[in-house]
């Protein structure tokens, strides 16, 4: 049998979400794209769990879609919504448990995406974000139109969405798109302390400052999420060609590794 591909381990109230295609840099197939909600909405509803943290296998977060199985059918492009749910903001159904992203390498494109939906990010020495939507060809449709600014400040956001150049851990740091940036080998048993602060408060408590933080933050942007909805529909809408991705993929694998390579430390 195959590996699974998102894998799940539950232990001291807290949900591990691990995303297990390491060979593709945990890119977005369509099984992942499948699968991926249906392990959050278990998690929400699991009594014995208080608390999520979304990470990926080694050496890659997310690097985005499989540019592969966008280039030759283009299937996992609508995927995320392959239950129905074409209403659905966001990656998964939206959570009523606190979901910490332990960003443990590059998180690009939709893999930026599932970070910025994560309440609060830690991130390993190893992280780096990039936004290559425009790269690719693709329009965002988690969010990233509303949720980048909001982190970054909107000047910042537009230059990572129009130049696709890549933002290191240290810098993300200090224009607050993480709240802390640890050792790599360190990541995961971080982020599980900041969890366990959690599961130490109230958690009908902790539950409702969540939901009126975003009730909150509906009241300004609500209607900036349907905007890029209905923005990404008409995009697609005009012709998708996945050859035209399969011609780029090289070229934009390259320059990320390009700029994803390890620099030198300051003397």
């Amino acid at each position: 049998m195959a590996e699974d591909v998102v894998l799940v381990e539950v232990a001291d109230r807290v949900g591990t979400v691990t995303l297990n295609r390491p060979e593709a840099r945990n890119a977005l197939s369509s099984e992942v794209l499948r699968r991926l909600p249906l392990v959050m909405a278990d998690l929400d509803a699991n009594d014995d769990v208080d608390v999520v943290v979304l990470t990926g296998a080694d050496p890659a977060f997310c690097a985005g879609l499989d540019l592969k199985e966008l280039g030759s059918t283009g299937s996992n492009l609508g995927a995320g919504q392959a239950d129905g749910r074409t209403q659905r903001r966001g990656p998964w159904e939206p959570l009523t448990k606190p979901l910490i992203g332990a960003v443990n390498g590059v998180a690009v494109t939709g893999g930026f995406e599932l970070a910025l939906n994560c309440d609060f990010l830690v991130a390993s020495t190893n992280a780096r974000f990039a936004d290559t939507h425009a790269r690719v060809g693709v329009m965002p449709g988690w969010g990233l139109t509303v949720m980048l600014p909001q982190a970054v400040g909107v000047r910042r956001a537009r230059e990572l969405s129009t130049t696709g150049n890549f933002l290191d851990a240290e810098t993300a740091l200090a224009w607050g798109l993480v709240n802390h940036v640890v050792a790599h080998d360190e990541l995961l048993a971080f982020a599980r302390k900041l969890a366990a602060d959690i599961i130490g408060n109230d958690q009908p408590g902790v539950r409702q400052v969540l939901a009126t933080y975003a009730a909150t933050a509906d009241v300004a942007v609500g209607e900036a999420w349907e905007v890029e909805r209905s923005m990404a529909r008409a995009w697609s809408s005009r012709g998708f060609d996945p050859a035209e991705v399969e011609k780029r993929r090289e070229k934009i694998m390259a320059r990320g590794r390009e700029q994803t390579q390890p620099t030198e430390p300051a003397r």
